[in-house]
C-alpha cells in the first residue's frame, strides 16, 4: 500500500487507465526511437489498409505507457505531430539519461536536481514532442 513512509509501494493502485495519445508523420520510425532510445516496450501495432499506422500501444516498463499512430489530417482524433509533451516516472533516472546521451538524442534539458526536489531531464523525439524523466509519482492521493 502507498504510505507517507513507502510512497512507491504500488501494489495496491489500480492499473494505469490514462493513455496519452499522439500522431506521428512516421509512426513507425517513432515507435522505433521510443522502444530503442527510451525503452517503451512494442505492445500493438495495427495497420491500415494502406500500411499507415493505425493504432499502436507501447508500454512503459515501470507502468503505464502511451499510444499513438499515423498522422490523419480532418481525422476525428488529429492531432499536429510533435506538439505533445509528457513526464514519464523512473526509478533509474540516471542509468536511462546515460543510455539516451549515448544515443545521441537531442537532450533539451540535461539531468539535473531541481529546487523543487526532483531529479530529471528532458529529451525531445524526432518529431518534436517533449519527454521528461524523474521519479516523481505526483502527490498522495486523498482516500
Amino acid at each position: 500500500m502507498t504510505t507517507a513512509e513507502n510512497p512507491t509501494d504500488t501494489r495496491t493502485l489500480p492499473a494505469p487507465t490514462v493513455w496519452p495519445g499522439l500522431q506521428a508523420h512516421d509512426a513507425r520510425a517513432l515507435i522505433d526511437w521510443l522502444v530503442n532510445t527510451l525503452g517503451f516496450e512494442e505492445t500493438a501495432v495495427y495497420e491500415d489498409e494502406n500500411g499507415k499506422i493505425a493504432h499502436a500501444q507501447l508500454d512503459w516498463p515501470e507502468g503505464g505507457g502511451i499510444m499513438l499512430g499515423d498522422h490523419k489530417p480532418g481525422g476525428q482524433w488529429c492531432r499536429e505531430p510533435g506538439t505533445s509533451g509528457a513526464y514519464v516516472v523512473t526509478d533509474h533516472v540516471d542509468d536511462l539519461y546515460e543510455r539516451v546521451v549515448a544515443t545521441g538524442a537531442n537532450i533539451v534539458r540535461p539531468l539535473a536536481d531541481q529546487d523543487y526536489g526532483n531529479r530529471e531531464f528532458a529529451v525531445a523525439d524526432p518529431e518534436g514532442n517533449l519527454w521528461s524523466f524523474g521519479p516523481y509519482r505526483g502527490e498522495p492521493r486523498k482516500r
